[in-house]
């Protein structure tokens, strides 16, 4: 038997996910003593049961220890194994030691999850140099695609659209939601000079005149790769674009600076936003 634990924020994702699979819904207590160390306990029984820990990471810091805390004491209490379900997956992006003395964070990160779990499933990693999940992992993997989910958002909600990629990074994600609605795509050409400093360039957009520009990218932090390529559109005679992303991390004002320069902003369910308006859920589970 299956049950399917959140940890605070994931209560809606843990819910739909016992329901589509019929499977327990458990309950974790989580708190902060006055002097910030965590308190955990699991109020469900789960002894024999197959437990699957339900913890988007997108603000992966604070949540670490109470996450480690549910794993081990779940397998002390006599849990038969011990899943994690992160939609969103952090640390993935430091992946080499680009200044001397850098952690690698990236595989320290998923050491300790190996150590603490039987398995992880995640939603779209964002990979750079590593391949694949098992390259850094020691536990069972696996990846799940949100494309589907975007291509059926867009082809019910978007009107001629015209698949955007706002850097080369995004190209994956263009071809293969235009690939499954038929719509055309392209990939525009992008310099960072810093985090927050983005030059975007739209060389052949004034072919695609009349269609609707949709941007689609997995992940928005500080979101200035889309609000950079979403401005491109006021000047040139295109309606603003619709703003589609995976992973909606969306830190300080990036949401409110995106949405000003787009016609709508809409994201995936990895990760809590008030843009979630696309559920991937069933496709964990599939």
């Amino acid at each position: 038997m299956t049950i399917y634990i959140p940890l605070p924020g994931n209560e809606a994702m843990a819910a739909q996910l016992a329901e589509i699979t019929n499977s327990a819904l458990g309950e974790l207590e989580l708190r902060r003593f006055p002097d910030q160390e965590t308190y955990v306990r699991i109020a469900s029984d789960v002894a024999g049961k197959s437990v699957e820990l339900v913890c988007t990471l997108a603000r992966p810091d604070p949540q670490l220890p109470g996450l480690l805390f549910a794993a081990y004491t779940a397998r002390e209490l006599g849990a038969t194994s011990v899943g994690l379900i992160a939609p969103y997956l952090a640390y993935m992006r430091q992946d080499k030691r680009f200044s001397d003395g850098e952690s690698v964070s990236s595989r320290h990160f998923a050491r300790l999850l190996s150590e603490a779990f039987d398995r992880v499933v995640t939603v779209d990693p964002h990979l750079h140099r590593i391949h694949d999940l098992d390259e850094v992992f020691s536990i069972k993997t696996k990846v799940v695609h949100a494309a589907p989910a975007l291509a059926d958002w867009i082809t019910t909600h978007v009107e001629n659209p015209l698949i955007i990629g706002p850097d080369s990074e995004s190209a994956q994600w263009v071809s293969d939601v235009a690939g499954r609605i038929g719509a055309p795509h392209l990939v525009l050409s992008k310099i960072r000079h810093g985090d927050r400093n983005v030059e975007v360039t739209a060389p052949g957009l004034e072919n695609w005149t009349g269609y609707q520009p949709v941007l689609v990218d997995d992940i928005a932090s500080s979101g200035r790769t889309m609000i950079e390529a979403a401005r491109h559109f006021e000047t040139t005679g295109f309606p603003k674009p619709v703003c589609v992303v995976v992973h909606a991390l969306f830190a300080g004002d990036a949401y409110e600076a995106l949405k000003a320069v787009s016609s709508r902003v809409v994201s995936t369910n990895t990760v809590p936003h008030v843009s979630a308006d696309i559920s991937i859920t069933s496709l964990i589970v599939s």
